[in-house]
């Protein structure tokens, strides 16, 4: 088996001891070692902890530890199901709603939706959202469209937030004109509001067709309704998206000097810090870094205070078109000025070591981050890994693959198995295609689907390496697994 699986986790939780006093990581310890069905695991749940209900707290936290091993995490709640002191909070269900629906489950959808009627617990407008995004996610739009228009039968009242959910969904999925048309035919049912028409110029911004943003600009205002901050945020962004950057810049001096005047209507044209952020960014990836770095120096004048997002943005565009260094002292001068960076700025870094070749410091950089209380997550692996693998470091990739599970508690995702898989065709040897089939069979039992091209470039490669009988055992594995049947689809 793969080095994460040699040594499983172990939990061994004070006998009798109440739920809220396990760490939610030793929890997913102890559910990860469990080898048995929700029954077996009930039962072993019902004898380290007391009789005490289980705050939902506790619950949400392990599912979310649990994300990347679908099965397991839905293992576990239907094992706290059978505890006759569990009653399951509303946002434990739309948990185990989501984990269903990314699994492709019907019948555990349409289990946990029936549960929630059976405790009172009707489905909320955040259920909804979850099937909205994992129908469009699963390629299949209109059966969100269907989930939207069956909210009622299900006691949950249709109304224009549900439906702006809805359209952002689909707009957020590049079929903004199928959000489009749904507007034109609801919108006698929902009149639009300013989030309506914000979400479908930001959804136009994200295919780059900006002058249709500008048409729904000018649809909000005929209509009488008022452009906020965020409308004219979203169409800033929409020029840089579109590579329109003189637009950008003149769209940006427009705000300023609007922003300036003393009617009231044109206070919300006065740049703020999400404004000052797109334009750092956006001119940074442009490679303007001067003037990139000139506009932190200048939003500070201009009394708005940048923001860990702010800094996020010029650490990146330093760090794809600058030094890294200069990238760790802009770091280390946030951190002076009393910033905390997040995990999102410890994996920028990160990145940009790695791209340099440092590898070394960016592993003194993931230690930092552990000193600084700010937990690594699967990107963070995913950086690092990537790169020891590029390097042929395979033995210090598997090292630190091993370490996600059993000293992280980070479960790896989709896109790490990708990784590995495909740096075992580096070498083609017949032990890297055996890791490589055995990273298939994991990531399955996991909840994740391999592309179609992912599994036969393994089946192929253990037949050229002479691994015919584990190509016998995957091909068991297909079968007893329908999800790898990529033509199904969730249904509600």
């Amino acid at each position: 088996m793969p080095p994460q699986s040699q040594n499983k986790p172990h939990l061994d939780p004070k006998s009798g001891a109440p739920p809220e006093e396990a760490p939610p990581s030793s929890i997913a310890r102890f559910v990860l070692a469990h080898s048995g069905d929700h029954h077996a695991l009930s039962s072993r749940l019902s004898r380290h902890f007391s009789n005490s209900p289980w705050p939902p707290i506790i619950v949400d936290r392990v599912l979310k530890l649990l994300w990347n091993d679908g099965p397991r995490a839905l293992l576990f709640f239907r094992s706290l199901l059978l505890l006759p002191s569990f009653r399951p909070a509303a946002s434990s269900l739309d948990h185990a709603v989501d984990l269903a629906a990314r699994l492709r489950d019907r019948r555990a959808i349409r289990f946990f939706l029936s549960l929630r009627s059976r405790l009172a617990l009707p489905p909320s407008p955040r259920t909804f959202a979850i099937l909205f995004e994992r129908h469009t996610a699963a390629g299949n739009p209109d059966r969100a469209v269907r989930a939207f228009l069956s909210m009622h039968h299900q006691g949950c009242p249709q109304d224009l937030s549900s439906f702006n959910t809805l359209i952002d969904t689909l707009c957020k999925s590049s079929r903004v004109q199928k959000a489009s048309s749904l507007l034109n035919v609801f919108q006698n049912r929902f009149p639009p509001d300013v989030v309506t028409y914000n979400i479908i110029a930001d959804g136009w911004c994200r295919v780059k067709r900006t002058s249709k943003a500008l048409e729904v600009l000018r649809q909000m205002v005929d209509s009488g309704i008022q452009p906020t901050k965020s409308t004219y945020n979203i169409l800033l962004k929409g020029f840089f998206r579109a590579g329109q950057v003189k637009e950008a810049m003149g769209f940006f001096k427009q705000m300023k000097k609007r922003g300036k005047r003393d009617n009231p209507g044109d206070f919300e044209c006065r740049p703020d810090v999400v404004s000052y952020t797109t334009m750092v960014h956006g001119l940074g990836l442009n490679g303007q870094l001067e003037k990139a770095r000139k506009l932190l120096d200048e939003m500070v004048s201009e009394g708005c205070l940048p923001s860990v997002p702010t800094y996020n943005a010029l650490i990146q565009v330093i760090c794809k078109k600058g030094c890294v260094k200069d990238a760790i002292l802009l770091f280390d001068e946030m951190v002076r000025k009393g910033y905390t960076p997040n995990s999102i700025t410890y994996n920028l870094v990160i990145r940009g070591l790695c791209h340099a070749g440092k590898m070394d410091e960016a592993m003194e950089f993931l230690d930092r981050m552990k000193l600084d209380k700010c937990e690594p997550n699967v990107q963070t692996f995913n950086i690092l890994l990537r790169y020891w693998l590029e390097e042929g470091e395979f033995e210090k990739g598997m090292e630190l693959f091993s370490r996600m599970g059993e000293e992280e508690a980070c479960l790896p995702n989709l896109d790490t198995y990708n990784v590995i898989i495909s740096a075992m065709f580096v070498r083609r040897r017949p032990e890297d295609m055996l890791l490589a089939g055995k990273m298939v069979m994991e990531m399955v039992e996991r909840g994740h689907l391999p592309r179609k091209f992912v599994f036969n470039r393994v089946l192929n490669g253990l037949l050229i390496t002479g691994n015919q009988d584990f190509v016998k055992e995957l091909l068991r594995m297909q079968e007893k697994h329908k999800r790898l049947n990529r033509s199904s689809r969730i249904q509600l």
